[in-house]
C-alpha cells in the first residue's frame, strides 16, 4: 500500500523513478496485490498506517509505503525509497525482493509480527484517557501561564514562529498566546504572536502576488516555501488572522484576510460551490517554477519602476532561491519610504502596480495541478473562517460565502439524518465522513449561527453533536474514536488527541461541547467536556504545542465564559459592532423575536431598541443599549 496525496513532492518523484518503471511494475504485479490510496481521502487509513511505519522505522511522512498480510495488517514499511541504494535508504527495487523473500520463507513470522503491530496500534495511541476524572476538574491560572512559558521557550525570537527549519505556521500555537496575552496583560506573548504572523506574511511562505500560505518553509525565515497551497493551511490561517484584527486592529491583518480569502474564491472554487484540496508545488515537473522570477523579466516588465519594485521585494541578480527569486518583504512601508525618498502612498501604488502586471504574466505560464477533490473537514473549516473574517471585518460578502458554503456541504455531502460523506468528486461524494469531518462542521454552524441569528444552524450542529456521541464516542473514556462504528474496512479504531496541522477532532468537540452545553443549557455536554479535557490536562501543559486547541480550551474555562445575548427588532448594526470585539471566551447568541426552545432567549426584552445582556461566573448583569457601554461593562468585569 502506498499512501500519498497530490501536493506531494515526493510521492511524485518516487512515482516517476519506481511505479512507472516498467521493469519494477512488472516486479511488484507479479508479486504484490499494489493499493494506492490519497491519505486526505482516507485519512483514517493514513492514521492506522503511519502508526505503524513509525513503530517500525521511528520515523514517518509521505510517500508512506506499508507492506501488509493478506488481511491488511502491516508487518514492514518505510516512506522514500530510491531507484538505487542512496541516502543511507535501500534501493526500492531491494526492498521489493527481500520482502517477497521473507514471504515466501518467512510467512508465520511476519503474520506474528504483524499481529503485534496491530495490537500495538490498538493501544498505543488510545492510552490518554485511561485515567479519566469522575469529576469535572477545576483549571488554574497557573497552568494557563505554564503553557504560555512552555510555548515561549520555542519561540523563534528572532524570525517569528516555533522551532527549527523546517517551519510550519502554528496557527493553533499563536491562537493560544494571542488570547493568553489578553487576559494577562503579557506583552511578551502577545508581541511573539504578532511578530510571527507579520514575519509569514512578508515572507516567500506568503505568495506576494496573488495571496494564500504555503503548506511550510523550508528555512527558519520564512523565505523559501515548500509551494504547495493547502485549503486547510490558509482556513487557519484567516482564523488567527481574524482574532488578531480584532484585538489590535492592524491592517496588515486585515488585508491579508481579504488577499488570502479573495484567493480562494478566485482561483480554488468549484462552479457549484465549495472548495478545492489543494494547489500543487510543482509546474512543468519543476519545484516552486510557477511562482519565482529572474530580475531580467522583472526588469522588462515594469521598466524604471523595477529597481525600487526588485529592493522591496528583495530580489537579487543572482537570485536568493537557487539562482531564482522568491519575492518576500524584509522592511516596513514607512521606513523603506522614508529610506528610498517616496511617500508611503506612492511606495503603495508603485508596489500594487507592479504586483498587477507580475500577475499578468505568471497567469500564462503553466499552472500547478489543481487537487480537485472537495473535503468536508476543509471546506468545514474555511466555512468557519469565512463567518470569523466577516465577524472581524464586518464584512457581509464573506456571511455570503459562508451560507453559500453551508448549503453546498448540505446539498453534496449529507445522506440521510445527519449522515455525511467526507469527500466529493465528479458529482458524487463518497467515504463515510470522519469525527473531523463532524467536529469541524458543528464548530462551523456554531460561528454561523453568531453572524446571520439564524437559530437553525444552532439545531444542526445540536443535532451532530448528538449523532457524534451516539456514532463516534468510546462509552469507556468519553474521547471519540476517528472512525463511525458502523465502519468496518480498518483493522483498529483510533482515538486522535493531537492538534498537528489540523485541529484534533477530540479538542474541537470538546470546544463545541462545551460551547453548546451552556448556550442549550446541557449541563451533561459540559461535564464531558471538562472531563476529557482533564484527563489531558498534564499532557498539555508539558507539550502545549502539540496541544494547542486543548490548551486554548483550558484557557477560556479558567477565564469564564461570557454569555452574551442580543435583542431586539433593529439588531443588525449592533450585532456587527458586537462582533467586532475580541472574545474569545464567549457564547454568542442574538434574535429579534423570543424563542422558547434556546433557553438564553428566554424572558429577554425584545422592544425595538437593541437590549445586550451579559452574564458570567454564574450572575447576569443589568442589560446594556449599546456595543461601547456593553465593552465598559465587560472592562470592568474583567478587571
Amino acid at each position: 500500500v502506498s499512501i500519498g496525496y497530490a501536493a506531494c513532492h515526493w510521492c511524485h518523484v518516487m512515482e516517476r523513478e519506481s511505479f512507472e518503471n516498467e521493469e519494477v511494475a512488472a516486479y511488484m504485479n507479479e508479486h504484490f496485490i499494489n493499493i494506492k490510496i490519497d491519505r486526505e481521502e482516507r485519512p483514517d487509513l493514513d492514521h492506522i498506517y503511519m502508526d505503524a511505519v513509525q513503530a517500525i522505522a521511528g520515523n514517518g511522512g509521505w510517500p508512506l509505503n506499508v507492506f501488509l498480510t493478506t488481511d491488511a495488517k502491516p508487518f514492514y514499511g518505510g516512506t522514500y525509497f530510491p531507484p538505487q541504494n542512496a541516502y543511507n535508504r535501500p534501493s526500492w527495487k531491494e526492498v521489493l525482493s527481500n520482502i517477497n523473500t521473507a514471504w515466501n520463507n518467512r510467512r508465520e513470522e511476519l503474520e506474528q509480527q504483524a499481529e503485534n503491530l496491530v495490537n500495538h496500534i490498538s493501544t498505543a495511541g488510545n492510552l490518554f484517557g485511561k485515567n479519566i476524572a469522575d469529576t469535572a476538574a477545576v483549571f488554574s491560572q497557573e497552568q494557563c501561564s505554564t503553557i504560555a512559558a512552555n510555548i515561549l521557550k520555542t519561540a523563534d525570537m528572532r524570525d517569528g514562529g516555533f522551532g527549527a527549519a523546517p517551519k510550519f505556521p502554528q496557527t493553533f500555537t499563536i491562537q493560544y498566546l494571542l488570547a493568553y496575552g489578553h487576559f494577562f496583560k503579557d506583552e511578551k506573548a502577545l508581541q511573539h504572536a504578532t511578530f510571527s504572523l507579520q514575519q509569514m506574511l512578508k515572507g516567500g511562505i506568503y505568495d506576494q502576488l496573488g495571496g494564500g500560505l504555503a503548506r511550510y518553509s523550508t528555512d527558519g525565515q520564512w523565505l523559501a516555501p515548500h509551494f504547495e497551497k493547502m485549503l486547510y493551511d490558509n482556513a487557519l490561517l484567516v482564523s488567527v488572522l481574524a482574532d488578531a484584527f480584532q484585538l489590535t486592529g492592524n491592517k496588515v491583518y486585515e488585508t491579508a484576510i481579504h488577499k488570502t480569502l479573495q484567493f480562494f474564491i478566485r482561483e480554488m472554487k468549484h462552479p457549484e460551490g465549495g472548495f478545492f484540496a489543494a494547489l500543487d508545488a510543482d509546474s512543468e515537473g519543476i519545484e516552486g517554477k510557477f511562482y519565482v522570477w529572474d530580475k531580467k523579466e522583472i526588469d522588462d516588465i515594469l521598466g524604471k519602476d523595477a529597481g525600487l519594485y526588485c529592493k522591496w521585494f528583495g530580489v537579487e541578480e543572482h537570485g536568493n532561491w537557487e539562482e531564482k527569486n522568491i519575492l518576500h518583504i524584509s522592511m516596513n512601508e514607512v521606513e523603506f519610504a522614508a529610506e528610498n525618498n517616496i511617500s508611503v502612498e506612492s511606495l503603495q501604488e508603485l508596489i500594487n502596480n507592479g504586483n498587477e502586471k507580475l500577475i499578468q504574466q505568471r497567469n500564462l505560464r503553466v499552472r500547478p495541478l489543481t487537487d480537485d477533490k472537495i473535503l468536508l473537514s476543509w471546506n468545514a473549516l474555511m466555512l468557519t473562517a469565512f463567518c470569523k473574517a466577516s465577524a472581524a471585518l464586518a464584512e457581509d460578502d464573506y456571511k455570503k460565502e459562508a451560507v453559500q458554503l453551508f448549503d453546498f456541504i448540505m446539498q453534496k455531502f449529507a445522506s440521510e439524518k445527519d449522515n455525511f460523506f467526507h469527500t466529493y468528486k465528479n458529482k458524487k461524494a463518497t467515504h463515510p465522513a470522519f469525527l473531523d469531518d463532524y467536529a469541524y462542521l458543528i464548530q462551523a454552524c456554531i460561528f454561523l449561527q453568531e453572524i446571520t441569528s439564524d437559530q437553525k444552524y444552532l439545531l444542526q450542529a445540536q443535532s451532530l453533536t448528538q449523532y457524534v456521541i451516539d456514532n463516534f464516542e468510546n462509552k469507556a473514556t468519553g474521547y471519540f474514536y476517528y472512525t463511525h462504528q458502523q465502519q468496518s474496512d480498518i483493522i483498529a479504531r483510533k482515538v486522535e488527541f493531537y492538534d498537528g496541522a489540523t485541529p484534533s477532532g477530540n479538542s474541537i468537540m470538546a470546544e463545541n461541547l462545551y460551547y453548546l452545553s451552556v448556550i442549550l443549557d446541557k449541563k451533561d455536554w459540559q461535564i464531558k467536556a471538562q472531563k476529557i479535557t482533564a484527563a489531558l490536562a498534564d499532557a498539555v501543559v508539558k507539550y502545549p504545542t502539540s496541544f494547542a486547541i486543548w490548551a486554548s480550551l483550558i484557557l477560556n474555562q479558567v477565564m469564564g465564559m461570557n454569555e452574551i445575548v442580543l435583542t431586539g427588532k433593529n439588531i443588525l448594526q449592533t450585532k456587527k459592532e458586537l462582533l467586532k470585539l475580541y472574545i474569545p471566551n464567549k457564547v454568542f447568541q442574538s434574535a429579534d423575536t423570543e424563542t422558547l426552545s434556546f433557553p438564553l432567549l428566554t424572558g429577554k426584552n425584545f422592544m425595538e431598541a437593541s437590549r445586550i445582556y451579559l452574564c458570567r461566573d454564574y450572575i447576569c448583569h443589568e442589560p446594556v443599549t449599546t456595543p461601547s457601554e456593553f465593552g465598559l461593562l465587560l472592562k470592568k468585569l474583567i478587571n
